[in-house]
């Protein structure tokens, strides 16, 4: 069983890095529009505060999560715009204060997890360093939408291998989110991480092959670039259908964003 605790520990550095670029934040700055349709800044804390408070029902009251769900069931597309919306409505001082106390309170849940221990949630089931990784993928994606809004250039770290890593494994989810046919093979999958080092997965002699950076592919998998501008090359017609499809994300497949340059 995988040593969740680097996961944490990258989650709690990403949270981090995340939580300095909205700190000092002047008021008026938490409404500026994110790249996602309708989210002000405000909006992505709000969102990631809800997150992680369903997670961490997950860990700790499955019971409490069973009924979570119920109440998404019955507002499908619209429970996460919602839980983004009622946040945002509060004083930015409160949204921050009320992310910091969740993301915290998970974090604990999940370093006292046992051993094996397996969690509920909207997508597949998860263990305790897979759900971590889940909660970095978002921190990480919605921190780009934040980074955008603000025009901040982040510099990546390589944090990104857990979202490179759930993006490889969600293949055949996002096949399915699209009523695909998933592929029967394997695909090999080489990504330069932002240290130089090669991530590689996936069998070497793989006929379908996707290689790049790997931020670029985080960028792909989390729908937070268009894969135009991205540099990315698949080989293989499967390889290049998941790259127009790719999600690392439970839900429904989104909307993606337009191409830099093309007319909105």
């Amino acid at each position: 069983m995988a040593d969740p605790t680097p996961v944490i520990d990258d989650l709690h550095a990403e949270s981090d890095e995340l939580d300095a670029l909205v700190a000092e934040l002047p008021v008026e700055r938490w409404a500026l529009a994110t790249p996602a349709p309708r989210w002000t800044i405000a909006h992505q804390i709000a969102h990631l505060t809800w997150t992680d408070r369903a997670a961490l029902l997950a860990v700790t009251d499955q019971r409490a999560f069973a009924h979570e769900v119920e109440n998404a069931l019955t507002q499908p597309g619209d429970f996460v715009d919602n839980g983004a919306e009622e946040g945002a409505g509060k004083p930015p001082d409160r949204i921050l204060a009320d992310w910091r106390a969740a993301r915290t309170a998970l974090e604990d849940a999940l370093r006292a997890a046992p051993d094996g221990a397996r969690y509920p949630w909207f997508g597949p089931p998860m263990a305790t360093a897979s759900m971590a990784s889940a909660r970095l993928m978002e921190t990480w994606a919605h921190g780009q939408d934040v980074a955008d809004a603000l025009g901040v250039t982040r510099v990546p770290t390589d944090r990104l291998r857990h979202v490179a890593r759930l993006g490889v494994r969600t293949r055949d989810f996002s096949f399915g989110m699209n009523s695909l046919t998933p592929p029967f093979e394997e695909f090999r999958v080489e990504l330069t991480a932002p240290s130089g080092a090669l991530w590689a997965y996936g069998p070497e002699d793989a006929a379908e092959r996707v290689t790049g950076p790997a931020v670029d592919f985080c960028l792909l998998v989390t729908q937070r670039a268009h894969r135009a501008d991205l540099a990315l090359r698949a080989e293989g017609a499967d390889a290049d259908r998941w790259l127009d499809i790719a999600q690392a994300f439970a839900g429904l497949p989104g909307r993606g964003r337009e191409p830099r340059g093309a007319a909105r």
